[in-house]
């Protein structure tokens, strides 16, 4: 489920694959993968917009080699040498293909680092925009991802009409893990943990504030559900 805390090697257990690209076209039967982040050292500039519904993901560079040592210095490529889609080209196109003729949109499990060793499981979007824009003298592919809300996350049953939904902030993230000392906040549980909403989205709470998260296990979070404690 959204919001969950998970180490880089239940990532890769998860998928099935080990992740060493951050983008993964159709690495599932039926959908996609993309690690992302946000921290100022971030090697990419994605950003979160639209109050935490939308993820802008910047494409990614082509690989440094004896002849190319500088990536940033290098427009990211939409084919390999041998003509084939690169990540990059294989977004874009689905992207397009959902602009241009209505088909269902890429659906995309995203994961996003907090902090060394610390992932969030961001949820599922739908993949709906995808251009090419200029970035510091060089072209660069940008993809607009929407959060959306389903019944059964890892089953990717897709529903007729998505509803929309909104992430918690990475700076909020990062505060309440320090605050809680990464643990359970009611029985200091390390292991299993997510994002809990204390007043839940669904009943007025904001995702904004540090003061409205806690971190809990997985044990009380399915206890809790929706309940205002």
């Amino acid at each position: 489920m959204p919001n969950e805390v998970i180490s880089y090697l239940e990532m890769c257990q998860r998928e099935g694959a080990s992740l060493q690209r951050g983008m993964n076209f159709r690495l599932g039967k039926n959908h996609s993968v993309i690690l992302m982040s946000v921290q100022p050292n971030a090697p990419y500039e994605d950003r979160i917009e639209e109050g935490g519904s939308v993820i802008i993901y910047e494409g990614h560079d082509v690989p440094k080699t004896q002849g190319n040592r500088n990536p940033k210095f290098v427009d990211q490529a939409e084919f390999l040498p041998s003509g084939k889609l690169t990540e990059n080209g294989k977004f874009h196109k689905a992207a397009q293909k959902f602009k241009s003729q209505g088909t269902p949109p890429e659906r995309i499990r995203v994961y996003e680092k907090i902090k060394k060793g610390i992932w969030a499981y961001n949820g599922l979007f739908n993949l709906i925009d995808s251009w090419i824009e200029a970035s510091g003298g060089r072209k660069v592919f940008k993809f607009k991802l929407l959060a959306i809300e389903e019944d059964d996350e890892f089953s990717l049953k897709p529903r007729a009409t998505p509803v929309r939904r909104r992430m918690i902030p990475t700076h909020v993230k990062l505060a309440v893990w320090k605050r809680d000392g990464g643990k359970c906040a009611i029985c200091g549980a390390t292991e299993d943990l997510h994002f809990d909403h204390i007043i839940p989205y669904s009943k007025g709470g904001s995702s904004d504030t540090e003061d409205n998260i806690q971190l809990l296990c997985s044990k009380h979070n399915l206890e809790k559900h929706d309940k205002i404690q």
